[in-house]
């Protein structure tokens, strides 16, 4: 069974990809934080520390159902030949915890890249030089800031995710905040990259915010304001994880993260 959260009509499903360790030491992602910082974001969150002490990652994507369609957030670290292959441990599991949440990719119909980083993206667009969309029937939601900054972000994602998805009309380019459907909708966080967005899912007084790598590490729950070195601008990332970390709610928000031990905990 795999973890999943019900928000009214809206299943939240969480689809592992892969884990691994972090291609350099937490301390030099995060140079500012303290040994007694570190202490407490080991105690809530002890799985992102491996036996050599390493950060190990999560690397996952979320599925959206209800009965308007299938919306996925992000697509994983990829295939064996993916952009992510330098780093991340591929191949991905994505297209199996898909079959495992009764999904298949031609039912997906909305997928929403929350940002243009090789370990978010791997599985958009497959096949190496006879290049498809892994999602045929979907559109691929990206924010224009972020098609934008893509040379400064990742060039290489330029020939092997966007132009391929423009070549089949599937990039369809958003200017910040976005509705979805009645209960989904995409808003902007920018910082960790220019066109950075978040998926929030709400009925009632419950909601679920996927956060892309707003949140990398649980380290960020309990000191938001601490500078991620991977952050395209620090300053604009705080303020957008602060946003959503102490945004007011009447119910229980949870915060679904690809990169956290668990992928769903509440704020």
């Amino acid at each position: 069974m795999l973890p999943s959260l019900q928000v009214g009509p809206y299943t939240v499903i969480a689809l592992a990809d892969g884990a691994g360790p972090f291609f350099s030491p937490r301390s030099e992602a995060f140079p500012d934080a303290t040994v007694a910082q570190w202490a407490a974001a080991d105690q809530l969150d002890p799985g992102a520390l491996d036996a050599d002490g390493r950060w190990q990652l999560q690397f996952r994507a979320f599925a959206i159902r209800s009965d308007q369609g299938v919306t996925l957030v992000d697509a994983g670290i990829g295939p064996a030949d993916s952009p992510a292959a330098s780093w991340a441990p591929v191949p991905g599991a994505l297209p199996d915890s898909l079959a495992a949440a009764g999904i298949e990719p031609s039912e997906v119909d909305t997928v929403v890249l929350t940002h243009l980083h090789t370990d978010h993206v791997g599985w958009a667009v497959v096949g190496g030089e006879q290049a498809r969309p892994f999602f045929p029937n979907a559109a691929y939601l990206l924010q224009q800031a972020e098609l934008d900054a893509v040379e400064e972000v990742n060039p290489q994602l330029r020939s092997t995710v966007t132009d391929p998805l423009l070549k089949t009309d599937q990039l369809r380019l958003l200017d910040g905040d976005a509705r979805l459907r009645s209960g989904e909708r995409v808003f902007a966080t920018p910082g960790h990259t220019p066109g950075h967005q978040s998926v929030l899912v709400a009925s009632g007084q419950d909601s679920v915010a996927v956060t892309g790598d707003l949140l990398v590490h649980a380290i960020q729950l309990l000191h938001p304001e601490l500078a991620y070195a991977h952050e395209m601008d620090p300053e604009q990332a705080r303020a957008s994880r602060e946003q959503v970390l102490h945004s007011r709610t009447a119910g229980t928000l949870h915060l679904a993260t690809p990169h956290l031990t668990e992928p769903f905990i509440v704020r």
